[in-house]
């Protein structure tokens, strides 16, 4: 396994559509470790292969307390949505930024996992935004197109809430 260099806003590649998945290679195989092990690198909770540089329909996620539960999707396909959440919302590819976004609460999502059986998923809360923020990656739409509020630095954000409750605590931490 080994870490890929996730691809930043303009670059011209996370604005393409990513193409289905038709069998499993060693390569694809090689491609979802490698995935996981860069979306745990840079502390994210998903991870679309055109992050990495690869248009095809391959998304990784886990957003489990300790870190353990990863999901894979291929040909992820959302079928059913419910609700409605807006929340901070950030991206690997947009270092150091995050905007609100509104979502649906709850989704449900069909997919193939990485042995190429189907199955369906449900989420809601942080996980139903995960699947629809990396769904969209695989559609070439990034969050920031899809953002109801102003595109804000993190760290800028972080010393207003120090000033705010007069704690060095850094947010999210």
């Amino acid at each position: 396994m080994g870490l890929r260099t996730i691809r930043e806003l303009g670059d011209e590649i996370l604005r393409k559509k990513s193409k289905p998945v038709k069998e499993m290679t060693p390569r694809l195989s090689t491609l979802i470790d490698d995935m996981l092990e860069t979306m745990y690198s840079a502390e994210g909770v998903g991870l679309a292969a055109p992050q990495v540089g690869v248009l095809k329909r391959i998304v990784v996620m886990d957003v489990s307390e300790g870190r353990d539960q990863p999901i894979v999707m291929i040909n992820p396909e959302i079928l059913e949505t419910e609700g409605e959440q807006t929340g901070p919302e950030g991206c690997l590819s947009v270092p150091g930024k995050h905007a609100e976004v509104k979502r649906a609460q709850k989704v449900k999502v069909r997919a193939l996992g990485r042995d190429m059986n189907p199955y369906e998923l449900e989420g809601e809360d942080l996980l139903a935004r995960c699947i629809q923020h990396e769904t969209d990656h695989l559609e070439g739409v990034m969050y920031v197109d899809v953002r109801t509020g102003p595109l804000l630095d993190n760290a800028a954000e972080e010393e207003y809430e120090e000033e705010e409750d007069g704690t060095e605590e850094k947010a999210g931490s």
